[in-house]
C-alpha cells in the first residue's frame, strides 16, 4: 500500500509529474537529461550531492530503502534541496549537469517563473526506484538500455566507474543480494575480488539491467517508457518524438544533434577478445533477451 500522497513544493512550485531517468553506467542517462535540461519548462539536476549520498547509501545497503516513510522522506527531502533554484545553485553542480544545461556563470540554470516539471537524471538512480515511486506516486520513469559490451568498454575507461570496483567496495556491511555492484550473495564475493575489470563491469550492468526488468513488469505503462541508446543514436527524433508523448509536453530534440553522440558496437575495436567473452558470458540471458546476441 502506498503512503499517502506528499505535495511538495518548491522555490513556490507544485512538483507533480517529475521525471526521473534510470540506467546502468554509461547507457545514456546524460544524453536524455541534457534534451530535458534544454527544454522549456523542465529543472532537471544530476549527481547533485543532496541526491547521490542517498542514491548510493541505498544502493549498497537495500534494506535502508525498504525503512517506510523514513526512506521517502530522506529522498524527497534530498530532491527538495537538489531541485531549488537560488543564485549560486548552479556552482555546487557537477560538470556533466552545468555542461548538459549549458550553463557558464554561477546559475541558476533556470528563471523559477518558467518551471512546470522537476526531474532527476543522477547517475545509479535505479537503484532508488521503489523508493522514488512512493515519494512521488505520480512520477514519470524513462528507463535506457544499452548493449553490455558497450557499456562495459566505457566503463573500462571511466576512472570514476572503475572507483566502485576496489576490494573495500564489499566490506562486512554490504547486503547480498547487491544488484549494485551484481553480487548474488557473500559465498561470491571472493571471485568477484578475483574477476576481471571487464567482468566487474558486466555485473554492474546486468544488475541494473535486471532491476529495469523488474520496473516494467511492476510498473503501469502510463509511468514506465523504455528506450534503446541505439535508437537514440540512430534516430534522435524518433525517441524523443516518443518521449514528449509519454510526457505529455515537447522535449528539445536539436540537444542531441552534433554533440559527437558515440556510435553503438564501440566494444568491437575497444575490448579485447577475452574481455568481450566475459562481458557475453556473464551477461548472455540479459543480452539475448534484449535481442543484442
Amino acid at each position: 500500500m502506498r503512503p499517502p500522497t506528499h505535495i511538495l513544493v518548491v522555490n513556490g512550485i507544485k512538483v507533480r509529474r517529475p521525471v526521473f531517468v534510470l540506467a546502468a553506467p554509461h547507457s545514456g542517462a546524460d544524453l536524455l537529461a541534457r534534451a530535458l535540461k534544454r527544454s522549456p519548462g523542465f529543472h532537471v539536476t544530476m549527481g547533485r550531492s543532496s541526491v547521490t549520498h542517498v542514491v548510493h547509501a541505498f544502493a549498497r545497503r537495500p534494506s535502508i530503502a525498504r525503512r517506510g516513510l523514513g526512506a521517502t522522506r530522506v529522498l524527497r527531502d534530498a530532491m527538495a534541496e537538489a531541485w531549488q533554484i537560488l543564485p549560486g545553485a548552479c556552482v555546487e553542480c557537477p560538470a556533466a549537469c552545468r555542461e548538459a544545461g549549458n550553463v557558464t556563470g554561477a546559475g541558476p540554470c533556470v528563471v523559477s517563473g518558467t518551471v512546470a516539471r522537476f526531474g532527476d537524471a543522477s547517475p545509479d538512480l535505479i537503484y532508488s526506484a521503489q523508493v522514488l515511486l512512493q515519494a512521488f506516486p505520480d512520477a514519470r520513469f524513462v528507463q535506457l538500455i544499452r548493449d553490455g559490451r558497450d557499456v562495459a568498454a566505457d566503463m573500462m575507461a571511466d576512472p570514476a566507474a572503475l572507483s566502485w570496483f576496489r576490494p573495500a567496495m564489499l566490506s562486512d556491511e554490504t547486503e547480498f543480494p547487491n544488484a549494485f555492484l551484481g553480487v548474488k550473495s557473500a559465498e561470491h564475493v571472493e571471485r568477484w575480488k578475483a574477476m576481471s575489470t571487464a567482468g566487474k563491469c558486466a555485473l554492474r550492468w546486468r544488475g541494473a539491467v535486471r532491476l529495469s526488468a523488474e520496473l516494467h513488469r511492476e510498473l503501469p505503462r502510463e509511468q514506465l517508457l523504455t528506450l534503446r541508446y541505439e535508437d537514440m543514436v540512430a534516430s534522435p527524433a524518433e525517441a524523443l518524438e516518443a518521449l514528449s508523448r509519454f510526457l505529455e509536453t515537447p522535449v528539445s530534440r536539436i540537444s542531441l544533434y552534433g554533440r559527437g553522440v558515440p556510435r553503438t558496437g564501440v566494444w568491437r575495436t575497444r575490448l579485447r577478445a577475452e574481455d568481450a567473452a566475459l562481458v557475453e558470458k556473464v551477461g548472455r540471458e540479459e543480452l539475448t533477451r534484449l535481442g543484442y546476441r
